[in-house]
């Protein structure tokens, strides 16, 4: 694919999730921008992965990102990060929004990736709705393409498919020789490893963008992150999502 691509994640974890097996295809022409450096100011999750502050635990979570991207086969373009606490994101959409309006103006790609918004983690929703604020913003003429999370299901967590929308999805299951390349891939990682190992690498399937409402909720039901303490609850998020919106001169249907 000879094209300048933007992949936008939340975490430092989720560009492999979501695109290990495409990355080689985009022969090293693509930036990657985290939202958040992927470090809780809680210090609960630095202290169960060995550091003793969270901003050692973001800079471990840096240098497995790095290791990870050189096993998928690195990139010429950029590496940034908007350096949002973890679980935070969402109180900052606006600011997130001019910020990727402005880097990515600068880039072109034609294509951007990025989550779906599906109610599975705060974050992974807010970077979906920065994105779509920052193409508005911007006007940029570029294709939004998502890649599956998670979300709530029947039994819990689901996760390598989306939520019913009107769009194209492009299943692409995955080999076992490429299911156990990823899971190497992954395991450069290790902080992440409890996290990670619930994912059965079967799939990962892509598809064009539908259009959000982003002050509705995402489906009906309690949301997948109401089952944890990751800082607000989805009226919140919609205010916060509003608000941004709002700040930014720009409908909150995109």
């Amino acid at each position: 694919m000879d094209m300048p691509v933007a992949i936008v994640a939340a975490h430092p974890d989720d560009e492999i999730l979501g695109l290990a097996l495409l990355l080689p295809k985009l022969r090293r022409q693509f930036d990657v921008i985290h939202v958040t450096d992927g470090a809780p100011r809680s210090g609960g999750d630095a202290q169960q992965a060995g550091c003793p502050t969270w901003r050692e635990y973001a800079d471990l979570r840096r240098r497995e990102f790095a290791r990870a991207l050189a096993a998928a086969g690195g990139t010429d373009g950029a590496t940034l990060c908007l350096d949002c606490p973890d679980q935070q994101a969402a109180f900052h959409i606006a600011d997130h929004a001019s910020r990727l309006a402005a880097m990515l103006a600068a880039r072109c790609p034609s294509l951007v990736f990025t989550h779906a918004y599906e109610g599975g983690h705060p974050d992974h929703d807010a970077a979906a709705a920065a994105v779509h604020a920052a193409v508005s913003l911007a006007k940029l003429p570029c294709t939004v393409i998502e890649f599956a999370g998670y979300h709530a299901g029947v039994q819990g967590m689901e996760c390598e498919c989306f939520l019913h929308h009107p769009a194209d999805v492009l299943p692409r299951p995955i080999s076992e020789p490429a299911r156990q390349w990823k899971r190497e891939v992954l395991d450069c990682y290790r902080s992440q490893a409890r996290v990670l190992a619930q994912f059965p690498l079967r799939f990962e399937p892509l598809r064009p963008a539908p259009r959000y409402d982003f002050t509705r909720a995402p489906h009906e039901g309690r949301l997948y992150y109401e089952r944890f303490d990751w800082g607000l609850q989805p009226d919140e998020w919609r205010r916060l999502a509003q608000r941004a919106f709002l700040e930014l001169g720009i409908s909150c249907v995109c």
